[in-house]
């Protein structure tokens, strides 16, 4: 290359975008920082509400978890309502589905408490019984989430006749 000659573009540009600048890095979190805000906000109200909804049905150790069967069926059958509301009727705003989908039922379901309970009764020598537990939440969340959907989705047929 002659003296005072400028490097083709060919020779200046690079395929590899090389490693995230900070910069770049604040552009991109920068939007996820109030959908991971409301996330916890409606995580901490959806615990809260179980824990009460414990403390209201409590379960004797050892029995069968019928507190957190109804909690499982309660979420997905209101998931299944808000899903239909937020995609049929109403344009939501973009924190509303993490906020109350994610947050709120997310922490109100536990399924985390659903699979250590099945654990309980399998240690416990009681196998069918984790089985039968296990096939009775999977029926009622889905029956819950599928019957919401339908129910919802004819009263807003019936409502705007």
């Amino acid at each position: 290359m002659s003296k005072g000659a400028q490097p083709s573009r060919a020779a200046t540009e690079s395929t590899d975008p090389g490693p995230v600048v900070p910069a770049q890095r604040r552009a991109v979190t920068r939007g996820l920082g109030p959908v991971v805000a409301v996330v916890a906000l409606g995580g901490a109200i959806g615990a809260c509400a179980r824990y009460g909804a414990s403390l209201l049905w409590t379960t004797r150790p050892g029995s069968f978890p019928w507190t957190t069967l109804l909690v499982n069926g309660v979420g997905c059958a209101v998931i299944g309502v808000f899903m239909v509301v937020i995609t049929d009727v109403w344009a939501a705003h973009r924190l509303v589905r993490p906020f109350f989908g994610t947050g709120v039922l997310g922490g109100f379901t536990t399924f985390s408490t659903y699979a250590v309970d099945i654990q309980k009764f399998v240690v416990a020598g009681q196998p069918r019984t984790g089985l039968a537990y296990l096939a009775l939440t999977l029926l009622v969340a889905l029956t819950a989430v599928w019957s919401a959907v339908w129910l919802t989705r004819r009263a807003l047929v019936w409502r705007h006749r």
